[in-house]
């Protein structure tokens, strides 16, 4: 009879509510000889080290098996009484639970095979989470041999984890190909390196790709898709494309501007895709329009654009040097005169980008995308706080302040909300974790929330390194001068003008270790003492520009000057790439990293190596916007018509073609009311003033949100609260709300009843039919009506006995048409 715990306890006979504690006791005492005669018994899977190590070994066998996932025992409330650290992201805390908790009931030295860590996860008893692995394999073995060894603790010799290396990183398969196996190797500080393949643990981002239990990746359908391999604390992407065979594909070689479409047709031949051919010249001036002023050009812009010889009004200068085209090179097989044409419609096209980018209405529309990004809202702001910092904004685009001066001069703002504009992006902000996050995802497109609670499940970031970045905002503090808000209860309303102020003292208390975090950059290893941060900042300070040595002053230290250098200096890559990804994502509808504030290994971008040389060139031209604009609009691949090939009509993600998409809120709304020619009258503004105008989101009191339609129409239409520091929090999701809105609702009623509209002064100019019809679809599409259109719609307009009614009711359906609610 084999000498177990339960063989001994039957022999004595000892009553059964004993026999709990009997049982320890036995096994505490006989273990050693147990083990002593356990050890010589031979095993299978001979690869697994025979000394298990607890540390790289048990803590992946936990997580591969998910049991320290969060739907499991990774849960912050546990699992039927057992909990362990998400993800294993505390280690010590998991040998406790495991060998100490509730009497170590969870795993029997004396009968290894009898432990309930092993018989739950086999089903061999009942357990709510299922099969978690069979009893031959080698998560099985490894904890088998752990606790037959004792469940020794090697947490702190065993060598640490440094990274992980995958094999291959990217791979594109063209069918018939369908399946690639991935390898991982481990590093370790000790020098050591390891195959973890069949322990690591593969997660699919989407349905492209099933993944088995030893990393080989079977194709479900054609696309791209990211693999996220995790092994202990490390996690890599890998990138893979499945690419259809289509038979009989050709590379069709395009020109170049510039080194976007160096970047973008490259990667399109690998895929086998070919990219569609140039838009028309009227997309081109209403899509320009459109992501520039957010507004269309008028009727005679767009004939004098289309109808303009290439070459006249040529500038002097090189193209090379202001408009980013390099000299286009025909190629064998294209005719000689198509690509002059071409070259000059490009010149053409270049002209006018430089042309918007000097536009009071270009800045305007940039104020609004960062007015979103900062909170600009009346509820947190007050009216005038809204108006000071919104001009603030304006006036930086206005004059072309460098993103990177932009930046510190708000993160160093303070004073009085109303005499120092750039101090209300702290008003809304106000505490250190809000100020942490925000200023991590909007200027280093880093999302901490996740690590609020416990460390990071898809990305780097730690608890510790969550409170040690809040900490450096904890000093930030308030002097509220007046607060006349009008609901006493809301504690987020602020009416009055507050001071902005650092204070001498300020700390975040770290929940995990109760003990206060130390300021550090995120990112950096070491906290963010004196002479660490001194160091960092000296050389932040010399590639901006600085002084050396400004740093060194320990006693005088502040956290907001120091931060805001290091944030925005050369050297912090990542503070360029963010800011070059949301200007990209701005233009082209869709971020090289997506979304567009949400950096990660774990999401990486589509085009790296094009991200990392748009940073530089951001860098290189001192982080001028307007040039990085004109470099992105410039390229061929932002010109390319929507319509796509038989190549790439499934594409989203390489800019194959333009990617439609609708209108924002404030757009639609300016272009509805330049199309029938009424001035918008918001409350409180002068009349007149266009929608992307606006400094704020809606009126201050919760009373008169729904006082104004336009208001209403802008809501409905996802213009954002600005409540979340986020690019996201904007919606341009179409649904049921909205088709209302344009089929029946006050806002489109009012401005075709309007008696001075458009239709009105058509009319009175005693136009005929067919040239008041061109003149609405100039308008409104930028373009003059098909043949089959205008044959559709004259006869109903001769014949009808109320003309006005008539064109009310043509111009109710080109404001309805996916021409004009969407941008092509």
């Amino acid at each position: 009879m084999p000498l177990t715990a339960d063989n001994i306890l039957a022999r004595t006979g000892v009553r059964s509510k004993y026999r709990s504690v009997l049982r320890i006791s036995i096994m505490l005492l006989v273990a050693p000889s147990i083990l002593l005669a356990q050890s010589t018994i031979r095993h299978p899977h001979p690869e697994i080290p025979t000394s298990v190590s607890f540390r790289n070994d048990v803590m992946a066998v936990l997580s591969k098996a998910g049991c320290s996932a969060g739907t499991c025992h990774g849960n912050k409330n546990g699992k039927g009484g057992f909990q362990l650290s998400l993800r294993g992201q505390d280690p010590d805390i998991d040998y406790l639970t495991l060998t100490r908790d509730l009497f170590a009931r969870r795993i029997d030295p004396l009968d290894p095979e009898q432990s309930l860590i092993l018989m739950k996860a086999t089903t061999q008893i009942a357990h709510e989470g299922g099969l978690r692995f069979q009893m031959e394999s080698e998560e099985y073995e490894v904890l088998r041999r752990w606790i037959t060894k004792g469940m020794p603790n090697d947490l702190a010799s065993a060598p640490k984890l440094e990274r992980i290396e995958i094999t291959p990183q990217e791979k594109v398969l063209i069918e018939p190909a369908s399946q690639v196996q991935l390898q991982v190797q481990a590093k370790f500080a000790d020098g050591a390196t390891r195959d973890v393949t069949t322990l690591a643990v593969y997660e699919p981002a989407n349905g492209l790709a099933k993944v088995s239990h030893d990393g080989l990746v079977r194709r479900q359908n054609a696309g791209e898709t990211t693999v996220l391999v995790r092994y202990l604390h490390c996690q890599e992407p890998v990138r893979l494309a499945f690419v259809p065979a289509r038979p009989g594909f050709a590379w069709t070689k395009m020109p170049v501007n510039n080194y976007i479409d160096e970047h973008i047709f490259a990667k399109l031949q690998r895929l086998r895709m070919n990219p569609s051919e140039l838009c028309s010249d009227q997309v081109f001036i209403r899509r320009a329009y459109l992501d520039l002023l957010g507004i269309l050009p008028t009727a005679e812009e767009a004939r004098a654009f289309v109808s303009e010889s290439s070459g006249s009004g040529r500038r002097k200068e090189a193209p090379s040097s202001k408009s980013e085209i390099r000299n286009l090179k025909s190629d064998t097989g294209r005719n000689v005169t198509s690509v002059a044409i071409e070259k000059n419609t490009f010149a053409k096209r270049s002209r006018l980008i430089d042309q918007l980018l000097e536009r009071p209405e270009f800045t305007d529309f940039w104020a609004l995308k960062w007015a979103d990004l900062l909170r600009v809202e009346a509820h947190s702001l007050d009216q005038k706080g809204v108006q000071n910092f919104h001009h603030w904004i304006r006036q930086s685009i206005a004059e072309n302040k460098p993103l990177d001066r932009f930046v510190r001069e708000l993160i160093t703002a303070r004073g009085s909300t109303y005499s120092s504009p750039a101090a209300n992006f702290y008003r809304p902000n106000r505490d250190p974790v809000t100020r942490g996050r925000a200023v991590a995802q909007v200027f280093l497109g880093t999302r901490l929330q996740c690590a609020e609670c416990h460390n990071h499940p898809s990305d780097r970031w730690t608890q510790n390194d969550y409170y040690d970045w809040a900490s450096l905002f904890a000093r930030v503090g308030y002097k509220v001068i007046e607060n006349n808000r009008e609901i006493g209860s809301d504690q987020h309303e602020w009416k009055g003008e507050q001071i902005v102020f650092i204070a001498r003292d300020g700390a975040v208390k770290n929940p995990r270790t109760s003990k206060e975090a130390q300021p550090r950059f995120l990112g950096m290893n070491s906290p963010a003492n004196a002479s660490a941060r001194a160091h960092e900042l000296n050389q932040s300070l010399q590639s901006a520009g600085g002084t050396s040595g400004s740093a060194n002053n320990a006693d005088n230290q502040d956290d907001l000057k120091e931060l805001a250098v290091w944030l925005t200096s050369p050297t912090n890559t990542l503070f360029a790439r963010v800011q070059v990804n949301r200007i990209w994502y701005q233009l082209m509808g869709r971020g090289l990293v997506d979304p567009p504030d949400d950096f990660r290994a774990t999401n990486p971008a589509s085009h790296p190596a094009l991200l990392e040389a748009l940073a530089q060139d951001l860098v290189t031209h001192k982080f001028d916007v307007r040039h990085l604009i004109r470099l992105i609009m410039n390229a061929r691949a932002y010109q390319l018509a929507s319509e796509p090939n038989d190549t790439n009509a499934g594409d989203e993600m390489n800019y194959s073609h333009a990617l439609i998409r609708r209108l924002s809120a404030e757009q639609l709304l300016d272009c509805q009311s330049q199309v029938t020619g009424v001035p918008l009258r918001f409350a409180g503004f002068p009349v007149g003033m266009r929608a992307a105008q606006l400094p704020g989101v809606r009126p201050e009191s919760k009373g008169k949100r729904r006082a104004n339609q336009w208001d209403q129409f802008l809501e409905i239409f996802g213009k954002p609260p600005r409540l979340l520091t986020t690019d996201t929090e904007r919606s341009c999701e179409c649904n049921m709300g909205q088709a209302f809105q344009m089929i029946s609702g006050p806002t489109i009623n009012e401005l075709l009843a309007e008696k001075m509209n458009r239709v009105s002064r058509l009319l009175a100019a005693n136009k005929s039919n067919t040239e008041i019809i061109e003149e609405l679809f100039s308008t409104a599409l930028t373009r003059a009506p098909k043949p089959e259109e205008l044959k559709n719609l004259l006869p109903g307009l001769e014949s009808a006995h109320d003309r006005r009614a008539e064109l009310e009711d043509i111009v109710w359906g080109l404001l309805n048409s996916k021409d004009f609610v969407f941008r092509r």
